[in-house]
Formats: structure tokens, sequence, C-alpha cells
């Protein structure tokens, strides 16, 4: 939400609105050249493409056509040679040992006509016997796993004495190999093609010097020419049909077909340089053109933000500081443009006036706040007033002339108290032997309902703390919480608290009353005056807006209730405030 309206304020600038217009101006025009490379690189792709798909899938015929020649001849095996289905029917060790070496001869013979395939391979899984008729030479671990691959074959549960496994890639060290298995009853015919093999005739092609052919398994793992993929960081998807641009550092065209034989492809690999290479001159001047243009959009920019940009920025930054309370601000009056030096010149004027009109506001302002804070310190509650009075004449009426005397003693301290507190700070021993003097007069007003306990150190005596600021509070818990039913108790307690930038001076008020309803202290949380239309909870408003007024940020009041029942006042308030506007000296 932050990031948006920062974005809709910088698209209101003129920042934005040049650089949005030079962009309207060359944007398009830069677009559809850069569409018309694009397109044209895609038409050569495809057509590149089209052509070496063309090639692709008549190689892959080639290959199964000889993939399929090779089955026919194993079926022909499988079904009509005799000496094979001797093999499967007899019994005798003589008859089988014949008709194995007929039948390898035979196979030795033929094998010539399939130069795709290595070898062909016989086995009888009761004999445990092989018959293996190679091409050319074959090592002879390799023999070894390529007949363990078969056994294999033959040890898996298969339905029916006829079974065709198909083309299987099977890699044996660092080669792969296709082998395709028939089973008839007993005996398994295999034929074993080297994949490498296969890639002979492409030998020929011209693909680059960074291109060329491979094959790939159904996963999309490449069985040869694998040092290619892996140097090229070619990423190849399964069963690649349709041709893919990638590569990490050089880009290939990959072109692929699958083989209707086996779970495995022929791929051709081209680097999309040489595709390219073909492309007519113009093409290739016209893809240069954009990369000019766009060379060229900065250099408007660079000139549009030295003339216009650059001094109204300096302009706004100057503004931003006058914002931020620096009036002294000036902004230099050399410009490239007239209009900017006109702007800049005015404007110095305009701050010259603005100061000084602030100045005559300001001295106003400190008059009025320091009539403000006089006019809170003397509020006065006119029912205490009468209710001293009332007690007066009560004690009077009564002879009770010592408690008279003291009251009228009390009420001459509180007064004088009252009408000198024109100051802002007080020492906070004179604003503790004040509370104490006005919890006396109530203690007379409700004799046995009001007791107290005042809890304060030696060393915060000298504190200087607004006037009032305890006996206020001493007042609102009396016209609220005092009844003549159970009595109360009040608490004060006094002490510092060190923080990381200054010490802090902790007030903390308690009672034993019924707290604050707690709508009163949801609308004091969230700051909401609690004054009512029969000026309740006066004092509350009166501390907070002296506190604010004196202390601003750094002075902080806090409302809760105590279990099991009471109010609490917290105050936290700077030791040695700075000098505040309309301040006074402590007296």
């Amino acid at each position: 939400m932050a990031f948006m309206k920062k974005w809709f304020a910088f698209f209101h600038t003129i920042r934005a609105k040049l650089i949005f217009g030079v962009f309207i101006l060359t944007l398009p025009m830069i677009a559809m050249l850069i569409y018309n490379n694009f397109y044209a690189i895609k038409v050569v792709r495809n057509q590149v493409a089209h052509s070496y798909n063309q090639m692709t899938q008549m190689y892959m015929n080639q290959i199964d056509s000889s993939m399929d020649r090779i089955e026919i001849y194993m079926n022909n095996i499988v079904a009509l040679d005799q000496d094979f289905i001797a093999m499967v029917q007899t019994s005798s060790d003589d008859i089988y040992s014949l008709s194995k070496l007929m039948l390898s001869n035979r196979m030795f013979n033929d094998i010539n006509m399939y130069p795709t395939a290595k070898s062909f391979i016989v086995y009888n899984d009761l004999r445990d016997d092989f018959i293996d008729v190679t091409n050319e030479s074959i090592d002879y671990d390799k023999k070894l796993e390529i007949n363990d691959f078969i056994r294999g074959q033959a040890a898996e549960q298969t339905s029916g004495e006829y079974h065709a496994f198909g083309w299987t890639v099977k890699q044996i060290d660092n080669s792969y190999y296709l082998i395709h298995t028939l089973k008839y009853s007993n005996l398994y015919v295999s034929a074993i093609i080297e994949a490498n093999k296969l890639m002979i005739p492409f030998h020929l092609l011209e693909l680059g010097e960074h291109g060329g052919v491979l094959l790939a398994d159904g996963d999309g793992n490449a069985i040869t020419n694998a040092e290619l993929v892996e140097a090229s960081g070619i990423h190849l998807r399964p069963q690649q049909t349709e041709y893919d641009l990638t590569g990490s550092e050089q880009k290939f065209l990959i072109v692929g077909e699958q083989s209707t034989n086996g779970n495995f492809s022929l791929i051709v690999v081209i680097p999309d340089e040489q595709i390219l290479q073909n492309l007519p001159t113009m093409q290739r001047i016209l893809l240069v053109f954009p990369a000019l243009t766009l060379l060229l959009v900065p250099l408007g920019l660079f000139y549009l933000r030295k003339t216009i940009l650059i001094p109204l920025n300096k302009l706004l930054m100057a503004m931003r500081r006058i914002r931020s309370g620096s009036l002294t601000t000036k902004v230099e009056t050399a410009s490239i443009t007239n209009e900017f030096q006109i702007v800049n010149t005015t404007f110095n004027q305009m701050v010259d006036e603005i100061r000084q009109l602030k100045l005559d506001v300001y001295e106003e302002q400190l008059n009025k706040q320091k009539e403000e804070l006089l006019r809170l310190q003397l509020q006065m509650n006119p029912h205490f007033f009468m209710n001293s009075l009332t007690i007066l004449y009560n004690l009077a009426k009564m002879n009770k002339t010592n408690l008279m005397m003291e009251m009228t003693m009390c009420l001459i301290q509180h007064f004088r108290f009252i009408f000198r507190s024109n100051s802002t700070f007080v020492m906070l021993r004179d604003e503790l032997e004040h509370s104490r003097n006005y919890l006396r007069i109530q203690e007379l007003r409700f004799p046995g309902s009001i007791a107290s306990a005042i809890k304060v150190p030696d060393y915060v005596m000298d504190v200087a703390v607004p006037p009032l600021i305890i006996q206020s509070f001493f007042e609102n818990i009396v016209k609220h919480a005092v009844t003549l039913e159970e009595p109360i108790c009040i608490t004060l307690e006094v002490d510092i608290m060190e923080s990381e930038t200054k010490p802090f001076i902790v007030l903390r008020i308690e009672d034993t009353g019924k707290g604050y309803p707690e709508h009163v202290l949801r609308a004091i949380s969230k700051g909401i005056s609690i004054v009512n239309n029969k000026g309740e909870h006066t004092g509350i408003w009166n501390i907070q807006r002296r506190i604010r007024l004196l202390y601003e940020h750094e002075g902080h009041i806090r409302f809760s209730n105590r279990l099991p029942h009471g109010a609490v006042v917290e105050m936290k308030l700077p030791m040695k405030p700075e000098k505040r506007q309309g301040g006074e000296p402590i007296v």
C-alpha cells in the first residue's frame, strides 16, 4: 500500500510526465522495430526448424526401418527356424547341441545383412546357455553385462508362451545400447544395437562448430554426444517433438523426432547464431537501430534533467526543508533558463516574508500558551470551595474550635499555593506538602473514610514537576471513589527510572475504590476527551493537556484498574525537561 502511494505521488510529478512524454514519442517506434526484428528471427527459426525437422524425420525413418528389419528377422527365427524350434522342444542334449550349432552358423551368416545390429543373442533360461553372434568385437565385461541384462528380462514374470519386450535403452559403462528381446517358451532372442553406431551418417551434416546430433532416451537424457549437452547447458525435454530454444551461455535450436519402435528420440542441435547469420543485411540494420534509439533516449532525458528536472528538484528540496521548519533555506538564483531564475528569486522573497510572519505568529502563540497554562493551573472547583465553607460552619456550630482552626489553616495554605502557582514547575516537596494539606481537608470533611500512604524517597524531593499534578488526581479520587459505607486508601509512590537518553521520574497513584469504567479507559487510550456536560473528568483532561504542552512527546500518563478493585494512574516525566514554549523558572 505504501509503495502504491509513493508510485501514485511520483506519477503526478513533472519529472514523471516529461519522461512519460518522451517515451510516448519513442517507444511505439522502438516497439515496432523490435517486434519486426523478433518476428523476422522467429520466421527464420521456424523455417530452419521445419527444414531440420523434415531431415530428422527422414533419418529417424531410416533408423526405424533398419530396426523393423531386425525385428522381422528375429520373428522369423522364432516362428520359422527349425533349429530354434528344436531347441525349444527337445530334451536330448545331442539334438540341442546340434540345433544350437546350426542356428549359430546361420545367424553368423545372416548378421552381415544387418549392419546396424552389433550382435544377436539366443538365451535358454532352463540351461542358462547363450548363443552369441557378433558383427564386430565387443568388450568381454560389456558382453557379460548384456548377458546379465537378458537374464534379468528372462526372470520377469510374463504371461503367455510368446512375449516381445520391445526396444530398451541400456547403459553399460559410458556406452548406451538398444536391446530388443523376443521370448518363445524358454528361449529368448535378443538384438543389440550400439547407439553411437546409429550416429555415423550424421557426421556429414554441417551444424557449425558447436552443433551436433544425438540420441536421447524417453526422459530427455542424452545417450550419445552427451558432452555437447553438458558443456552447453542444454535442457532436453522428454519425447522432444517440437523445436525449442535452450542453452546457458549460448542458445541452441533443438529439433527432435521420436522413434516409433523405441522410447528414444533423434535430436538435432543447431547454434542459434548460425541460424541468424542467414538474416538479410537490412534486418541486421533494423536490429541495431532500436539499440541506437534507446541510447539516444537517455541523452535526451539527461538534457531535460539538467535544464528542467535538477532546477525543479532544488526548488522542491527547498520547499521540503521549509516545510520541516528551516526558514533560512535559499534557492540558487543562477539557472540555465530565465523562467527558473524568476521563480527562484520570487521564491526567496516569499520565504523571507513567511519567516518574518511566522516570527510574529510565534510570539503571539507563546503568549497564548502561557495564558492557557496559567488558566489550567488556576482552575478551581467551586464545589470544593462551597464544601469547605460548609465544614467551617458545621465546626463552628459544634464549637470545635481546634478543628476549625486546623481547617482554616489548611484552607489558607491550600489557596496560597493555588494563587501563587502561576509558574510552570514547582519542587516535588512543595507539591507533596500541598497534596497532603488537601487530603487533610478531605479527612476533616469525611472523617474515618480516607486513609493515605505516601512513599517518596528524599533524593527526588527537589525534582521539578508541574504544579497540582498530584493534588488533581487526589481530588478526582475523593470525588468519584470516596463513600460513607467503606473507607478508601490512597497510595502515592514516586521513584526514578533510568532510560538510554535521560532519567525519568515515575509517579504512581492508586486507590481502593471502584476503578475507572471500561468506556472511560477505552476513550482515554484512544485520546478522546472524556469531559461530559456535567463537567466530570475535567481534572484528567487538564493534566493530560498540561503534560502535552510542557513535555510534548516525552511525557506519558497511563490509566488502568487494579485487582481486586481500584484505579491506577502512572505518570512518567523527564527529570530535567528542556525549556518549553511559555516556560517559567521554578519557584
